[in-house]
């Protein structure tokens, strides 16, 4: 298969180019490979992981802040959730242990869409909760809960 080849395959079966990819690279088939897709697939997945990381903890800090401001109606479930965000964070960071100096600096921007969620699931308006995160990076994912 030529490069040409490979790129017309990455654009009409993305699958069976990553396989395709793979085993050139495990065969070190240098002449063959799509350089210019294998580099951005390479940038996505970081972007994606880091992505990701960002999205549990808008979804953990949402309920952290239900957890603190809805005392009565606090459930398992709830419990549940900020345990089961708290795990796959770590799992995250310890993929990617360089995303804790960035996802510090954008822990603000993650509380401001946490606030926001937690206030329309609660119907406590947004004023109502703390306008900074109250809590680190390191004090959201490692916290204890009182059951």
């Amino acid at each position: 298969m030529t490069v040409q080849q490979s790129d017309q395959l990455y654009d009409t079966d993305f699958f069976n180019w990553t396989q395709d990819m793979a085993q050139r690279l495990r065969a070190r088939d240098t002449e063959q490979l799509d350089w210019e897709n294998i580099a951005e697939e390479i940038d996505s997945m970081g972007k994606r992981d880091y992505r990701a990381l960002g999205s549990r903890l808008e979804v953990l800090l949402a309920h952290l802040l239900k957890w603190r401001f809805q005392v009565d109606r606090r459930s398992r479930s709830w419990a549940a959730t900020i345990q089961t965000q708290r795990t796959r964070i770590g799992k995250i960071v310890v993929d990617s242990p360089s995303f804790l100096a960035r996802i510090a600096v954008d822990l603000p921007e993650a509380y401001r869409m946490a606030r926001r969620q937690a206030s329309i699931e609660t119907g406590i308006p947004e004023g109502n909760f703390p306008e900074e995160c109250p809590w680190t990076f390191e004090s959201a994912v490692g916290e204890d809960l009182e059951l």
